[in-house]
């Protein structure tokens, strides 16, 4: 059954994804609210996917900031990168590899959507770059998103935070809410399994914090779900978005 419903499920969402990038592409020559709402309209197919074709449910624990924040997830798999749009209050503006922003059609409609792309190891000129954008996003009043790993991780592992964490949270000065979030062990599988899928809200960190201390606060709070943490359950939410 669960190879039957990982079969559904790339039949249906990547046959759906090829669409809507044909279509998004004309409309973003002419409008970047067009292509954020194809980018909504896929992640809400892709949330319908996962429910329904692989009978995985989500749950939310916790409460998301009242106004615009920055937000820095546990990186488990693709379901959390392509779920952001709808489970965040706004469409949010991510920080993502460059990498991702080179891939044909599908980076250029990235980078309209609001993408902003960290070049790792290019220097000063780099984060000049990568400030103008992020300033210039911030105005529009969406909140951003960060995978302070750096990359996907195992559901077992813990890896330290990425520089780049605490060089964007004093870019954008912004209260910083942490999420933890547990699907590696059915959407990064193969075949993808059933079960539920949780977010773990944290509390939000006021701008202006050490290095030190955001970095263990951010590490302790997006692994509250991690099988080697113990972490505090606070709300409870199911499919409430």
């Amino acid at each position: 059954m669960a190879r039957l419903r990982t079969l559904l499920f790339s039949i249906f969402f990547y046959t759906a994804s090829v669409l809507l990038v044909v279509i998004a592409m004309p409309i973003g020559l002419v409008s970047r609210r067009g292509v954020i709402a194809a980018a909504t309209i896929w992640c809400r197919i892709h949330r319908w996917c996962v429910r329904w074709l692989l009978g995985v449910r989500i749950r939310i624990e916790g409460e998301l900031h009242d106004g615009q924040a920055m937000y820095a997830l546990r990186h488990e798999s693709f379901f959390e990168a392509i779920d952001l749009p709808i489970f965040l209050p706004t469409p949010p503006i991510i920080f993502a590899k460059m990498e991702l922003l080179r891939i044909p059609l599908w980076g250029w409609l990235a980078a309209r959507y609001g993408i902003v792309g960290v070049e790792r190891g290019k220097g000063a000129s780099a984060l000049r770059t990568m400030r103008r954008a992020a300033l210039a996003a911030k105005e529009s009043g969406r909140d951003f998103a960060i995978f302070p790993e750096g990359t996907r991780v195992r559901d077992n592992e813990a890896p330290e935070m990425k520089a780049g964490l605490y060089g964007i949270y004093r870019m954008v000065e912004l209260p910083l809410v942490p999420v933890a979030v547990d699907s590696g062990r059915l959407y990064q599988q193969s075949p993808k399994r059933a079960g539920t899928i949780t977010y773990r809200i944290g509390k939000a960190i006021e701008p202006g914090l050490p290095r030190n201390v955001l970095e263990a606060e951010v590490h302790a709070a997006i692994n509250a779900l991690n099988p080697a943490f113990e972490g505090q359950v606070s709300g409870d939410q199911i499919d409430g978005r």
